[in-house]
């Protein structure tokens, strides 16, 4: 006699490595970035994004944020994939992922005295850019917020890849 249970719903869900998933968005993003700005200085921070921290090297070796950007490039910028439970209500949570990332953004901020850019991507979503750089010419809907004291816009990284190279450039006076 044969036993006709189905213990497929018994099976232990397949592990998703979050730090590969985290690597290939990265490297998305660098790859957009390149592609947009004309260059091939965008990639990823050797190591991890707090490789600037955890490591004693000299004020001109310091890389902040997840990604080596150009010299002049006035963003340092992380990038966050997955946090797929997170939701609008959670922009009001104090305690959410989302405050918490945009507090380290802004920690790296204040260290290498530049504006972030937070990029967060979600699955079947398109990417969201979080900035304390304010009043960027972005078109298309913007949401405004403070954080802990750090004043934010956030937009579809789209949007804000339309605006004009001077925007994203340290020797700009935008």
């Amino acid at each position: 006699m044969e036993d006709d249970f189905d213990i497929k719903p018994w099976r232990k869900k397949k592990k998703i490595n979050s730090r590969a998933k985290g690597n290939r968005f990265e490297n998305k993003i660098a790859k957009l970035l390149n592609e947009r700005f004309e260059t091939k200085e965008f990639c990823r921070t050797p190591g991890s994004g707090a490789f600037a921290t955890t490591h004693k090297l000299p004020e001109y070796l310091k890389i902040y944020g997840d990604l080596i950007t150009p010299s002049n490039f006035k963003f340092i910028i992380e990038c966050k994939k997955g946090y797929n439970d997170e939701q609008v209500s959670d922009l009001l949570n104090p305690k959410s992922n989302i405050s918490n990332m945009i507090a380290q953004a802004s920690r790296d901020s204040k260290k290498s005295s530049r504006k972030f850019l937070l990029i967060i991507g979600q699955d079947r979503k398109q990417p969201v850019a979080i900035t304390n750089q304010l009043n960027l010419p972005v078109q298309g809907p913007k949401l405004y917020g403070v954080f802990e004291s750090v004043k934010v816009e956030i937009f579809k990284l789209s949007d804000l890849l339309q605006i004009e190279n001077t925007y994203f450039m340290l020797n700009d006076t935008n």
